[in-house]
């Protein structure tokens, strides 16, 4: 078995160091400037940081990212670790525009007065993406991205629906890259 992933292995850095195609790992992190549909709702200013993967083929790029993202409005802290997955489409210099789907897991939810609001909210949220970016030539990589709720986070019934809104501004750094 060992044998098989050493060889696999070998097989795929190979592949990725005489191709097209890339393997980057990085880290990123910036500001939220989140929301809900909810009228009267403020919005707040946070954080979101983690890890990302790219996967780049010339003019396209897939890159999933596994992030932690305070959201929610005034009055309301909303923690999640959300799951975007980005396609890429790149012009020039870097210049990239990106879509894609995102899915949220709520680790805690709480009100200004410390009360839990875990049980009152899904435990899950998908939203879609879009955005702009730019990857330096060192390493560097800043995102503008806007993401829009899709599912209702409000569990219980016949409540008002509430969705996430969000802008993200981030910047990241590539640990290490595979490939041109």
């Amino acid at each position: 078995m060992k044998k098989t992933l050493l060889t696999l292995s070998l097989v795929l850095i190979s592949a990725i160091a005489f191709s097209q195609a890339s393997v980057s790992l990085g880290l990123k992190a910036g500001a939220n400037f989140a929301n809900t549909n909810i009228d009267g709702a403020e919005s707040i200013t946070s954080y979101h940081g983690g890890a990302y993967g790219m996967f780049k083929f010339t003019k396209i790029g897939i890159q999933p990212e596994i992030l932690f993202s305070k959201q929610g409005s005034d009055g309301v802290d909303l923690n999640y670790v959300n799951v975007p997955v980005m396609l890429k489409f790149y012009l020039a210099a870097g210049l990239n525009l990106q879509a894609g789907p995102q899915f949220g897991i709520l680790l805690n939810a709480e009100d200004d007065a410390g009360n839990d609001l875990k049980d009152t909210l899904k435990g899950s949220d998908l939203s879609a993406a879009i955005g702009a970016g730019w990857d330096a030539p060192f390493g560097l990589n800043f995102t503008a991205r806007y993401v829009l709720g899709l599912s209702d986070i409000n569990d219980e019934s016949g409540g008002t629906d509430v969705k996430n809104r969000m802008f993200q501004l981030s910047v990241g750094y590539t640990l290490f890259k595979l490939g041109k």
